[in-house]
């Protein structure tokens, strides 16, 4: 016999309503993202949408908490819990020059080519030849070095 599913996640908590449109004009966004054609498209580019969706979506909520402090510490760690937000790209954010990362992976340096190193995203633009053009392969990104 299958388990009953019981829904233990609390309420959202006070001033939840006042973004919850955003919210949902996000995930709207999201699910068209999803079912995007992946015709035309290389292997990787496929996920570009949703990653640029959920990174616009936890810089909304990070701003909102830390820039603009218009939410409170329980609807933030209630946002956080529930999957609005990247908790770990939040961190990151909060760090001096991951300012402006555009994902996670792009610092992780076991997906790249070289040892050690981090995604091409990550290289300041001055130290790049002139005329080169810079596309991450994980989430599309050209550019999200904080001394840019």
């Amino acid at each position: 016999m299958p388990r009953i599913r019981t829904s233990r996640t609390r309420p959202p908590p006070e001033g939840f309503e006042d973004i919850e449109g955003i919210l949902e004009e996000y995930e709207t966004k999201m699910r068209d993202a999803e079912n995007e054609s992946q015709e035309g498209k290389r292997k990787a580019e496929g996920v570009w949408g949703i990653m640029r969706i959920t990174h616009m979506r936890s810089r909304y909520i990070y701003d909102l908490y830390y820039k603009r402090e218009a939410i409170s510490r329980e609807l933030y760690d209630w946002l956080l819990e529930q999957g609005y937000a990247d908790a770990a790209l939040i961190a990151k954010w909060k760090r001096t020059g991951y300012e402006k990362l555009c994902c996670v992976r792009c610092i992780q340096s076991r997906d790249m080519n070289y040892e050690g190193s981090t995604c091409i995203c990550r290289v300041p633009k001055a130290q790049l030849r002139p005329g080169t053009f810079v596309e991450c392969v994980h989430c599309g990104c050209r550019g999200c070095s904080s001394a840019d």
